[in-house]
């Protein structure tokens, strides 16, 4: 039993990350300290005026853990990765969670080249950005090889000139093909100097040049070369103009603006690079209960910007910030130089921070109903299904289904949905082992079994079963202790193979084909038997997977393509007496009495697969 009072006397007065958990062992909340022994007493004192979400969290409290660090920099660094690995419900969580693009010139090579990359390194290169999209940098790199005519393949030059014939793009008119030794260096370091100047934001240099060749080209009537530059023309006005907001040279910046309303919270950022605003990107995020616009902000910083490898001088807030020395002091051990957290109160950066606001309220309201839709058919959906049964809000659901080649190689799929949404990580793929011919019932029970073998696999709040009650019966009667509460539904379908109802306790609830609850479902059951399917057409691509008849003892390809030709189906050669089959050409009655055998169920084990993730 775990003395929350007795632990917290052995609190050491040390920076570290502090880990509550509840009765069931979930992490509920993860929190930094300068000093642990104050920082965690504090929840537990009486005295202590606290927020509606402490006191509500505190309830919960069954015991906590801690981990001492060197320094409190070190402990936010691992509180922010904790956080991110255990999402717990208390804290502020930041929804997405994207690596951006950049541009990375590899100026030092002699021959330099365009590179879309996810990754800033400390190395010799020049990245821009970052990009909110892959789009909008592959976009600025096609623009700029086609105009400058830059090289991208990876050819170790000026080694390699003319050790092999120059690529299509050379012939096509899109490289000016250094490695033919055709172009000097110097010439191509104007071509680096001039996409430089174009990716720090002066796009009129590049847009006059276009304009100067297609005039050139019109003028000369040669108007197929004049219509190539007018399409580079209309691609480079796309590309250039989210550079049309221009600040004080040299500027690098980012403002932030947060817009909140109840549990949803949209922050907006602006990507202000060489004085310019170069892009701007929404975030989504979760709020926790009572969390104030001061502990939001607090969160995404953390959250943000130990995944984004650029981080500018300064960064502008929209409300100050609780540990601001310890997150500058984090942010420049990360970027190798000063990163200051703003609050500005007048003038332009104030404004800047208003702009940034009044975005992330525009988007809010936009994306309110598509987020209440989403919610809808999600977590709407199975709190719906959960009333319909009577049972507790199913927050994982695993599904599965059974699907078998004329009852030979049998597989079973599981799929887990969790909050109404697929997890993929957590499906899984079994191989029928011990179950002879198409027996759906002892299959699913087989796999089932076999699924509770794995204590550390996360429990389900509920099982649906590919199938009506013959299925869930043989579920319940092959596990019996082991599911424990667990709910068992089977997905029932009508005549037609479409999904009807739930069958569950021996009864069955239709469900209305207009509505979320009833979609979900069918959005599981098709899933999970996508799943199963490919899983089998990946086996049979393997050549594993040929006919049940390879697998008779005296059945050799002759006669297996004998009997084929003669039945046209497994099926019919399973109907067929020992007699009809010993009439087909090159059979005799032993081996047809064996066929009968083998596909009445009562010939042993089949072969063991290779092995499956189970």
């Amino acid at each position: 039993m775990f003395d929350i009072q007795e632990e917290l006397k052995k609190l050491p007065r040390s920076p570290g990350v502090y880990i509550h958990h509840d009765s069931r062992d979930e992490i509920i909340y993860i929190g930094k300290a300068k000093n642990l022994k104050n920082r965690v007493s504090q929840y537990f004192q009486g005295s202590r005026s606290r927020s509606p979400k402490i006191e509500k969290m505190v309830s919960q409290i069954a015991y906590f853990e801690y981990i001492v660090t060197d320094s409190e920099v070190e402990a936010l660094i691992l509180e922010n990765n904790l956080i991110k690995e255990n999402r717990p419900r208390y804290n502020t969580m930041l929804k997405d969670d994207k690596t951006y693009p950049y541009i990375k010139l590899t100026i030092s090579e002699d021959f330099p080249r365009l590179i879309l990359t996810r990754k800033v390194k400390k190395d010799k290169e020049k990245y821009y950005g970052p990009y909110p999209s892959a789009f909008a940098v592959r976009d600025s790199i096609n623009l700029l090889n086609n105009v400058y005519r830059l090289r991208d393949c990876s050819r170790n030059l000026p080694r390699d000139i003319g050790k092999e014939r120059p690529c299509l793009n050379y012939h096509i008119g899109k490289c000016c093909a250094p490695c033919t030794g055709e172009v000097s260096k110097e010439d191509y370091a104007e071509k680096i100097a001039k996409t430089r100047r174009f990716l720090e934001g002066n796009s009129k240099e590049l847009l006059n040049y276009i304009k100067a060749e297609m005039k050139k080209a019109s003028d000369a009537m040669e108007y197929e070369e004049a219509g190539k530059w007018k399409e580079l023309l209309a691609s480079a006005l796309t590309v250039s103009s989210n550079q049309k907001v221009e600040y004080a040279p040299g500027e690098e910046r980012d403002v932030l603006g947060l817009a909140v309303e109840g549990f949803d919270a949209i922050m907006q950022v602006f990507f202000i690079r060489g004085g310019k605003l170069l892009d701007r990107e929404h975030f989504y995020l979760t709020p926790a209960p009572g969390d104030t616009p001061k502990d939001i902000v607090n969160s995404f910083i953390k959250q943000y910007y130990s995944g984004t490898p650029f981080l500018p001088g300064e960064i502008l807030l929209p409300t100050d910030v609780e540990e601001k020395d310890e997150i500058e002091e984090w942010l420049k051990q990360k970027a190798g130089h000063k990163v200051s957290l703003l609050t500005p109160q007048k003038g332009k950066k104030e404004k800047m921070v208003e702009l940034a606001e009044k975005n992330a309220k525009l988007v809010l309201e936009q994306d309110r109903e598509k987020v209440k839709r989403e919610e809808m058919r999600t977590k709407g959906a199975v709190t719906e299904i959960s009333k319909m049964l009577g049972i507790n809000y199913a927050k994982r659901i695993e599904s599965y289904d059974i699907s078998n080649i004329s009852g030979y190689l049998s597989v079973g799929s599981m799929v887990v949905f969790e909050d109404g949404k697929a997890k993929k990580n957590d499906y899984r793929k079994f191989r029928i082992k011990t179950v002879i011919g198409p027996d759906d019932y002892s299959s699913m029970a087989e796999v089932l079994a076999r699924r509770f073998e794995h204590e550390e696999w996360t429990r389900p709040d509920m099982l649906l079963i590919d199938g009506g009650k013959g299925q869930v019966n043989a579920v319940l009667e092959a596990l019996g202790e082991k599911l424990g509460e667990i709910p068992v539904c089977g997905m029932v379908k009508d005549d037609h193979h479409r999904t009807r109802g739930l069958f569950y306790r021996n009864q069955e609830y239709e469900m209305d084909r207009s509505k979320e609850p009833f979609k979900l479902i069918t959005r599981i059951q098709d899933e999970t038997h996508r799943f199963a399917i490919e899983y089998h057409r990946q086996l049979r691509s393997k050549g594993q997977v040929k006919s049940v008849l390879d697998e008779i003892p005296g059945i050799g390809p002759k006669r297996r393509l004998a009997l084929i030709r003669h039945f046209k189906s497994i099926e019919a050669i399973k109907e067929a007496t020992a007699e009809q089959i010993a009439e087909v050409p090159g059979m005799n009655m032993k081996a047809a009495e064996a066929v009968v055998l083998a596909l009445s169920g009562d010939m042993g084990k089949p072969p063991l697969a290779p092995s499956e993730k189970s």
